[in-house]
């Protein structure tokens, strides 16, 4: 995850580890998903975006 959070720092993988904090939430609605987000993990959160 610290590799991912080099790459996408907006998300914070290198706090959080990708868990569904609400820091990640906030940051996948402000920024949308990116390519390495696992779409069947996310899809309650992008059904209500």
């Amino acid at each position: 995850m610290l590799k991912y959070d080099e790459m996408y720092p907006e998300y914070g993988f290198a706090k959080h580890k990708g868990y569904g904090t609400a820091e990640h939430i906030a940051a996948i609605k402000k920024y949308g998903l990116c390519e390495i987000h696992r779409r069947s993990f996310v899809k309650n959160i992008i059904n209500k975006m």
